[in-house]
């Protein structure tokens, strides 16, 4: 499985377009090479390097498991067009919470893309409650690194 941001190369800083420098839209995302027997994917975008510990900015839940993409500039719906569910992220807020590190220094953020053998049946999901459905339920996995510094 793999997963691509734009069309950056991992290691790559975030655009300032997707970040709180920028328009804070949603960048875009692709995937490829879908294992059989997923149900759904799930996205999660994390800042493991967070002062207070891993902020997670994005969490998509139920993407449909075929190759495809998601645009730039998605909207905070709780449902997206393609059936995906946008969850909730560290900010307390459903959908894309943008890049923006207070502390001067370049933090890393990570796309990990999971492939799940069943569909995650939540009305509205949270990293711990992600995290708990995909116990046990993971086919595979991939990570893209990106970076950020204000």
């Amino acid at each position: 499985m793999i997963v691509h941001v734009g069309s950056l190369n991992p290691g790559d800083p975030v655009p300032a377009i997707y970040t709180c420098a920028g328009a804070s839209e949603t960048p875009p995302v692709s995937w490829e090479n879908i294992p059989p027997g997923t149900k759904g994917l799930v996205l999660i975008l994390d800042d493991p390097d967070a002062p207070r510990g891993t902020f997670t900015h994005w969490i998509l839940y139920n993407i449909p498991p075929a190759p495809g993409e998601l645009a730039a500039g998605q909207p905070d719906m709780k449902v997206l067009p393609d059936g995906a569910q946008q969850g909730v992220s560290s900010s307390g807020l459903r959908g894309y919470y943008p890049p923006c590190p207070s502390d001067g220094k370049q933090h890393r953020y990570i796309f990990h893309l999971y492939a799940a053998d069943t569909d995650i049946a939540m009305p509205t999901a949270d990293r711990a409650s992600i995290d708990a459905a995909l116990a046990g339920h993971t086919v595979a996995e991939t990570d893209f690194v990106t970076t950020f510094k204000r």
